[in-house]
């Protein structure tokens, strides 16, 4: 990637450490924003090789701090964000004020700083239940929950930056990622860990939505290069695999590589209402292959393997409470 200084937010999360390892492999100098707390915990940054990497605690919600954390950066990769679906039912204005004014907090500083590159990391969630598959990023948005509305919202403030101020914007937008590190309320982790501490009865949402599931390291490759690829400035890309499967079918694939016989058990807690389900996703990745070269270098077994290897490691498992739902 030509951008050699580059800041990441939401760097002590799930994708944001991993593409922090990612850029910090390739040889670049990275800033990792990590959410400020008191016991100075810097998240998943913790667990991973810090060489060329400079932690720096703060939020997103805060513009002065933005200014101060964005100067000297060439390119910024934007994952700050609240995530989880269910927790947003509960909490939805906390999603605005991150999501949103987050978003333009940075977009404001990247402004102020010249920035050559903004990557703004959107999700497929902005979909909605497919109208048509495989989904294009034409494809209509629909808020089919609070957090789905946010991130229309956000994505919407950073091409605004790139409409009205020039600023050198790409809306990123995968699909389903898991992998090592994820949070157990995703629909991987939460198997795995079910499976992994012992029980036979996997308590589960509906299992008939379908998803394109993308490990994380070709979700992390795919935003790098996108922000090296000056076609894609002021343009929204899906990152994909272009297949899917039902939450039913990928329950099964990993009870079979797990050499277990566990069983499904509704849960009803991790049902989303009937009008915010999202039923089918499967993206169209014809845009980022046209733009970038882009193919995923893990099938969906390969990268189940490597994340059912990480989450079965004792001090791994240990960090999740597998008797609570996670919202």
């Amino acid at each position: 990637m030509k951008f050699q200084r580059v800041l990441v937010t939401g760097a002590d999360g799930f994708i944001g450490s991993h593409l922090v390892e990612q850029l910090a492999a390739a040889g670049h100098d990275v800033t990792a924003l990590a959410l400020y707390n008191s016991f100075n915990d810097w998240g998943w940054l913790e667990t991973i090789d810090r060489e060329r990497v400079k932690v720096v605690t703060g939020d997103v919600r805060d513009p002065a701090f933005c200014r101060s954390i964005v100067a000297g950066h060439e390119a910024v990769f934007h994952l700050a964000a609240l995530i989880a679906i269910p927790y947003s039912y509960a909490a939805p204005d906390s999603y605005v004020d991150v999501n949103i004014r987050g978003t333009l907090n940075m977009c404001q500083a990247a402004r102020d700083h010249g920035v050559a590159r903004f990557i703004q990391t959107s999700t497929s969630e902005v979909y909605g239940t497919a109208q048509y598959v495989p989904i294009d990023e034409k494809h209509p948005l629909a808020p089919q929950s609070p957090y789905s509305a946010s991130k229309i919202g956000s994505d919407a403030m950073a091409l605004s930056f790139h409409l009205s101020f020039d600023l050198p914007v790409i809306v990123a937008r995968p699909f389903n990622t898991y992998g090592p590190r994820q949070s157990a309320r995703a629909v991987i982790p939460t198997i795995i860990t079910q499976i992994a501490a012992g029980k036979d009865r996997i308590r589960l949402g509906d299992t008939r939505p379908t998803r394109d599931f993308n490990y994380v390291a070709d979700t992390c490759r795919g935003l790098r290069l996108l922000a090296d690829c000056d076609a894609a400035v002021g343009r929204t890309v899906n990152i994909g695999s272009n297949r899917e499967i039902s939450i039913g079918d990928t329950f099964a694939l990993i009870n079979r590589l797990m050499g277990a016989n566990a069983e499904i058990e509704s849960d009803a807690e991790r049902t989303r209402p009937a009008n915010s389900e999202v039923h089918r996703l499967w993206c169209d990745n014809s845009l980022i292959r046209e733009l970038t070269g882009f193919e995923t270098e893990y099938t969906l077994e390969e990268g189940l393997a490597r994340t059912i290897e990480w989450f079965t490691q004792p001090g791994n498992l240990a960090r999740y409470k597998t008797d609570i739902y996670n919202v």
